[in-house]
């Protein structure tokens, strides 16, 4: 089992919180206007969509390098449909276009990444999400 941490912190002056694993850094905040936000990151839909198609334009590379392939350009849009009180994702759509150098037929290496892309398949099957509190408990 491979496991993973990233943490988050709020950002001191703002309402926007700043999220890290290793040395990579983003902003997460809310559009201006919207429950304090400032438009100074990503919001969490925006983060998700990209989740889906950072991980995909991965699994391209690993599937590629697995087969011994080079790839050129690769282009990915991901359009996230969301609804309902609390607003939830109900669909994810990506559109995915990818060169190979070989000329060969790149079908094969989306459909193979398809297969294996962990946050595709992760969000399919559903993942368990459990929420812990620490710190001090709040006053009775």
């Amino acid at each position: 089992m491979v496991s993973m941490t990233v943490e988050l912190h709020n950002v001191e002056g703002t309402e926007a919180a700043m999220g890290w694993a290793g040395g990579h850094t983003i902003v997460v905040d809310r559009p201006e206007g919207k429950a304090g936000g400032m438009g100074l990151g990503f919001n969490g839909g925006q983060l998700l969509a990209l989740a889906i198609g950072g991980c995909f334009c991965n699994d391209l590379r690993y599937v590629a390098d697995e087969i011994g392939v080079k790839l050129g350009r690769i282009a990915v849009s991901v359009r996230l449909d969301l609804d309902g009180k609390p607003l939830l994702a109900t669909a994810a759509r990506m559109t995915v276009s990818c060169e190979t150098l070989d000329g060969s037929d790149p079908q094969r290496i989306i459909d193979r990444a398809s297969a294996v892309s962990t946050v595709s398949n992760s969000l399919r099957q559903g993942v368990p999400i459990t929420i812990e509190t620490t710190g001090p408990s709040p006053a009775p």
